[in-house]
């Protein structure tokens, strides 16, 4: 539980997206229509409401989580309902939706018990970090909705990857999740981070554990990465390079002596929406500055 815990709370925090106009020339060919439907939906994960929003059902979002950042209008029209660990159900309850999506990770059997005694209807979705987990998700809500059009999600990631280059070499990457410089955690084995990193053309610098651990010097040193990877918000709340290159640590490592710092828009990153094409390719393209 409590690495669960880590992990769900790492990539469930509000991130800024830096990737907008990138996908709003892609939206065209993703979103053919705007679906007419009385379900009133509340997503509890930021995956599962990119690809409602690119099914259509924007309009019918009355709730989400923190994790839903993209595209960026759904907080405009959908009440934020918060990290899934602190929900309320009664917040929830109020805005009186039909369904209510979440991931396996997302919601508790507790919760689902409350909502389904309430006459709601819960659709778990089961979410595993690949490219076919991401594309059987998509599968996954559009047939809760008798909805046929998800093909069009699936090949555009294919597309989107059909971008990616060859990197002879597989550069290490180290990520380092950071919330300031007192709270800083880097991501091991069976990580979204790791399967990111490794669809790009990398390989993550740390395989000693699984999960997140708090960073330390005698880590990073012995890892050695090629490049330091983190979420544009966490880059920013340590000061950008010049903080990142003052962690005990980082300066001896290769990443350190070469300034090879990338940061992307976290959930882009390491979401497996229906951008996961685009999050690879972007990285792919970074690691090979």
């Amino acid at each position: 539980m409590i690495k669960l815990f880590i992990t769900t709370s790492i990539v469930a925090l509000l991130f800024s997206c830096n990737n907008k106009e990138a996908h709003k020339n892609n939206v065209s060919e993703t979103k053919k229509e705007i679906i007419v439907s009385n379900e009133k939906i509340v997503s509890l994960n930021g995956a599962i409401t990119e690809v409602l929003a690119d099914l259509g059902y924007e309009n019918n979002l009355v709730g989400v989580d923190v994790t839903s950042t993209y595209p960026s209008s759904v907080k405009e029209k959908a009440k934020d309902l918060g990290h899934v660990r602190s929900l309320s159900i009664e917040s929830l309850l109020a805005l009186k939706p039909t369904k209510v999506f979440a991931t396996d990770k997302d919601i508790t059997p507790e919760q689902i018990s409350q909502l389904e005694n309430a006459g709601i209807s819960v659709e778990i979705i089961k979410q595993d970090y690949s490219i076919d987990g991401t594309k059987n998700l998509i599968k996954s809500v559009a047939s809760t909705l008798n909805n046929t059009n998800y093909e069009t999600l699936d090949n555009k990631i294919d597309t989107d990857l059909k971008k990616l280059k060859l990197i002879p070499t597989k550069p290490k990457v180290l990520f380092i999740y950071a919330r300031g410089a007192g709270n800083l955690m880097v991501a091991g084995k069976n990580t979204p981070m790791e399967k990111i990193i490794s669809i790009a053309g990398g390989e993550n610098a740390i395989t000693e554990f699984e999960d997140f651990k708090p960073l330390t010097p005698e880590a990073v040193v012995k890892s050695n990465p090629d490049y330091i990877l983190m979420f544009d918000s966490g880059l920013k709340s340590i000061g950008g390079i010049d903080g990142v290159l003052k962690i005990e640590g980082i300066a001896p490592t290769n990443a350190g002596k070469n300034k090879k710092i990338i940061a992307m828009d976290g959930q882009l990153l390491c979401g497996f929406g229906p951008r996961v094409g685009e999050a690879a390719v972007q990285l792919n393209q970074l690691l090979q500055k």
